[in-house]
């Protein structure tokens, strides 16, 4: 059995391992170029719905709390498998990461500042028989590598959940290393 200081130190040895490990095809400090060059042009940075803020910065670490996509497009709004496609599905959270990446610009102060995606947490409202989350939530990994290149691909997980706030149908959080 592990114990709880085994599973400190075990996340602690994580947090130090080299970045340099994931090869990157896009350098640092061209990512707002790269937006530019896709012709996309990110909303402004959503504030909070409740008691909570959009980002949290702790040193080079940048927490992104949870971004859905725009809640007015009644498009993006309702259940996988149920009332959405895949595609659908693929199109909010591509919606999703754009509001990711408003609140990362906030947070950074460029998205030039990004070093790489570490996580990407992705929550999906989903009918009970629906098991396509993955493939939903590609529509944010997708967005982030176009951006970032290789420092955009994520560790991540996409869970299936019963309903979202405002009933859309994605909701992604996630965590980001930047230049300090």
């Amino acid at each position: 059995m592990i114990g709880r200081r085994h599973l400190i130190l075990a996340g602690a040895s994580l947090a130090v391992l080299p970045a340099c490990s994931q090869e990157k095809t896009l350098a640092v400090g061209v990512a707002e170029a790269r937006l530019k060059e896709l012709g996309i042009e990110l909303p402004p940075a959503s504030k909070p719905v409740a008691n909570y803020v959009g980002y949290r910065r702790a040193g080079d670490i940048l927490y992104i709390a949870g971004q859905g996509p725009d809640f007015k497009n009644p498009a993006f709004r309702g259940r996988l498998g149920e009332t959405m496609s895949i595609e659908q599905g693929y199109a909010a959270a591509r919606s999703a990461a754009l509001n990711t990446l408003a609140q990362v610009r906030a947070g950074a102060g460029s998205l030039d500042n990004v070093v790489q995606c570490l996580k990407l947490e992705g929550f999906v409202n989903s009918a009970d028989d629906f098991t396509d989350q993955p493939k939903v939530l590609n529509g944010a990994s997708d967005l982030f590598t176009e951006v970032f290149g290789e420092a955009g691909r994520p560790a991540r997980y996409a869970v299936g959940v019963n309903t979202l706030p405002f009933n859309v149908s994605v909701e992604i959080s996630s965590i980001w290393q930047i230049k300090t």
